[in-house]
């Protein structure tokens, strides 16, 4: 899981963090959560306890996209085999398939391979008819993975919308009203696409809350925002878009461009969606680890978000409250948090919102018995290589570079140059954030 696990392992405490983050992760990856909640009986298709008679359809087609995307298509081919008749899905981790395409796609940035590999997903899309069953695999990453640029929209545009937004400190709720207002495909336009075709969504969610529209930008899902909505958060958060975008929403809020599709829109009367994974899933089986080690697990919330390094005195506070008070629980404890944090501000440093939570702990950290792992659940933490990072009292030798590094966000290098870097590779997986926070005992050293 975790690459040079030696030089990072420091201590019981530091392997214990690793070993709880590591369940959590597989715990979310599509080949073990398809295997316990997609079942397939005498031509009966079941999904979380729900049927679908598969002899009643003419042809099997699987698309999509997302970070989790290629792993989820084989997971689903190990269970449906050979009634998979066609199927294409974007990714940027691929998986062996038979069956189904897994075309290449880029994240967090959109690209030209990615809108050739969406391409040949919806020729797959265009043959549905209205006897066929449709499964789409939505993940997380699947708004940059899979990209149709509406038109008079180039990609270009869209990469520099992309990057400004990443950069503006808008929530991923705000984010994806733009970008469902920029593609052909997001925001219930792939369900459309798809229509009459019977539709069967399966979800591995990287959103807090499980918002069916704001994952991957809502493919298949009704969207409440408008073309109105998406000007007000650029305008909000001062972003400079692209002109091409911009007169593209002006229009859209004129009424020269249609809408997508809404609650109570056609689009969706034969669409059903499950969420089979989210950043519970993780949490859960990471505080199920620090259980079996010995730790009285305390989950904090699978919702926190905001600004990292903000969400990450609070975090850093609790620690320091379990070991001076015993509330909420007393040491051994493991913290366990998730959901999405954001970096707000100018700049082109290099790191991510779990670097930046990690660093932001770890500048105040002075008890030796206290170690933090945070990551993001498909390994990519920002624009970077590492999935988060792992910090203790000896991260920071110096507080007044990792500040300057802090305000700077470009927290990356100070991480790197000081061995907190995890690295993990593409993970199969995406439930977005998840965070174990270990306060040993009185007697328990990180060293």
């Amino acid at each position: 899981m975790f690459t040079d696990r030696e030089r990072i392992e420091h201590s019981p405490l530091h392997g214990d963090a690793l070993d709880c983050v590591a369940a959590g992760i597989d715990a979310a990856h599509p080949e073990r959560v398809v295997r316990e909640t997609v079942a397939v009986s005498d031509g009966t298709m079941t999904v979380q306890g729900e049927t679908c008679d598969l002899d009643g359809y003419d042809r099997l087609l699987v698309v999509g996209g997302g970070n989790a995307a290629g792993t989820a298509a084989s997971a689903v081919e190990g269970v449906l085999g050979d009634r998979i008749d066609a199927g294409a899905v974007v990714t940027d981790d691929s998986a062996p398939t038979e069956r189904i395409d897994v075309l290449a796609g880029d994240h967090p940035v959109p690209s030209e391979t990615g809108v050739e590999s969406t391409r040949r997903m919806l020729e797959v899309l265009d043959s549905a008819g209205e006897n066929d069953l449709v499964l789409v695999l939505v993940t997380g990453g699947g708004s940059a993975l899979m990209t149709a640029p509406a038109e008079g929209i180039a990609l270009a545009d869209l990469q520099a919308l992309t990057d400004a937004l990443l950069r503006s400190g808008a929530d991923i709720g705000e984010i994806n009203a733009i970008r469902k207002h920029v593609s052909q495909i997001k925001g219930g336009r792939l369900a459309a696409a798809a229509a009459p075709a019977t539709v069967v969504g399966l979800v591995f969610s990287d959103v807090v809350g499980n918002d069916l529209a704001t994952i991957a930008s809502g493919p298949i899902a009704p969207d409440q925002t408008t073309y109105a909505d998406a000007l007000s958060v650029l305008d909000r958060y001062g972003v400079d878009a692209p002109s091409a975008v911009r007169d593209h929403l002006e229009a859209g809020a004129d009424g020269d461009v249609s809408e997508t599709p809404g609650p109570g829109s056609p689009a969706f009367e034969r669409v059903t969606n499950y969420v089979l994974a989210d950043g519970l899933t993780a949490i859960k089986a990471a505080a199920d680890t620090a259980a079996e080690r010995g730790y009285e697990p305390v989950v904090l919330s699978s919702r926190i978000r905001g600004e990292a390094s903000e969400a990450a005195k609070t975090h850093a506070a609790i620690a320091e409250e379990c070991r001076a008070s015993g509330h909420p629980a007393e040491p051994p404890v493991a913290l366990v948090s998730g959901g999405e944090t954001t970096v707000t501000g100018p700049g082109d440093g290099t790191g991510g919102p779990n670097q930046e939570f990690a660093l932001q702990v770890a500048v105040d950290l002075e008890d030796s018995r206290t170690v933090l792992a945070c990551v993001d659940t498909d390994g990519i933490d920002g624009a970077t290589d590492a999935a988060g990072a792992l910090v203790d009292h000896r991260t920071v030798d110096d507080a007044d570079a990792a500040r300057e590094a802090l305000a700077a966000h470009d927290v990356h290098p100070f991480l790197d140059d000081r061995g907190a870097i995890l690295e993990t590779g593409p993970t199969g997986t995406n439930v977005n954030d998840l965070r174990v926070h270990l306060v040993g005992r009185t007697d328990e050293s990180g060293e």
